[in-house]
Order: C-alpha cells, then structure tokens, then sequence
C-alpha cells in the first residue's frame, strides 16, 4: 500500500502521542511500515537548538514535515505527534506532502490543566514557562481535519477506532486480518482473470 502521513496536532496533554502510539502498534499489526515522528524526540535532535518563538516553532514543524514527506514517497506511513500550533505551517506542509491525513485532538484548557502530569500548565501560569502553547502563545485548531476527536469527552478506544475506520474508508490501510489488497487492486485482479478465461 502507498505511504501517508498521519498528522497529529493539538494543546500539550490532548492525547496526540497516546493515540499516535495506539495507531502505530496496530498499522505495524497489519503489516505496514510504519514510523513515529515525537514532537519531544525532534527537539532533542534534527532540532536541537531551536527556541519556542514562532519562526523556531515553523522551523521545527518544517523539518518534521520534511521527513515525513521522504518517509511518504518511499511507501512508509509517518506518523507526526507534535503540538504544531500554526495552521499556515500544518497547511503548507499538507500541499508539499501529498497523502495527509491530519488528527485534531481537541480538548479544553481546564481538562488539561487538570491531568497536567508533568506540571506545564502549571509552571507557564506561574511565569516559570515562556510562549508555552495555549497559555501565552497561540495555538490554532484545523478548520477540516480528517478526523477531530474531543479529548475531554471521549475515551481513547472510541478516537483511536474513529482514526483506523476512516483510513479503512479511504483504502489507505487494510483491514484487519485482511491480505493487504486494497479494492481498487483485488477488482483489477478479478478483470485480468477473467480475461484470461480463469473465472
């Protein structure tokens, strides 16, 4: 099957990595390849360095995108779980990718001030934490992604099998059990055996 890219955006602690984790294990279950771009891994890496400012931020989301378009063209489903709060950049990156498929995980400031369990929220309101996404610095939702999921309101099960159904709707992953032939492929196979007289 073809590659894609799985693009997760959202506030810190909206459930991108849990969720980008889960589709993972079970895209690797149906025998794809499969890659996990993590926001946190890229910081301490390709973008090692880099501040939160907002040309930083785009630099940043830049270089994720860049890898995942490579991944995409090479026949590998990326997946990206980085906050990504500028909708121009997340937009741009949709253009040059091609096969983009982007995950809202929606969930309001005071349920993610409450889980905070790495105490982020709370450092940014007490000053200690500068442009943190959300509480001093902007963060733009998606106007029509694939899939929008509310964080707050439903259980992790219930956005993880709304993601995989639409990606089996579009024929982007097999379902599961399945033999990997999508339908456009099995119904051309059909054609060429009956033209051969075999059916």
């Amino acid at each position: 099957m073809d590659g894609f890219t799985l693009w997760f955006t959202g506030l810190s602690g909206s459930g991108k990595s849990t969720l980008a984790e889960r589709v993972k294990n079970d895209l690797l279950e149906r025998g794809m390849k499969v890659e996990l771009l993590d926001g946190d891994e890229f910081r301490t890496t390709l973008s090692k360095g880099l501040g939160f400012s907002k040309e930083d931020r785009d630099t940043n989301i830049r270089r994720i995108g860049y890898v995942a378009r490579l991944l995409t063209r090479n026949g590998v489903v990326a997946i990206t779980a980085a906050i990504s709060p500028y909708r121009d950049v997340r937009d741009e990156q949709r253009k040059k990718i091609g096969r983009f498929f982007e995950v809202y995980t929606e969930c309001d400031l005071d349920t993610l001030e409450r889980r905070d369990v790495k105490g982020l929220y709370k450092k940014a309101r007490a000053g200690l934490v500068k442009n943190f996404t959300g509480v001093d610095d902007p963060y733009e939702p998606p106007l029509q992604p694939e899939v929008k999921c509310d964080t707050a309101a439903e259980q992790p099960d219930a956005s993880f099998h709304r993601i995989v159904s639409e990606l089996e709707k579009r024929g982007w992953i097999p379902h599961p059990g399945g033999d990997g032939i999508d339908a456009a492929a099995e119904a051309a196979a059909l054609r060429s055996l009956k033209q051969k007289g075999y059916v």
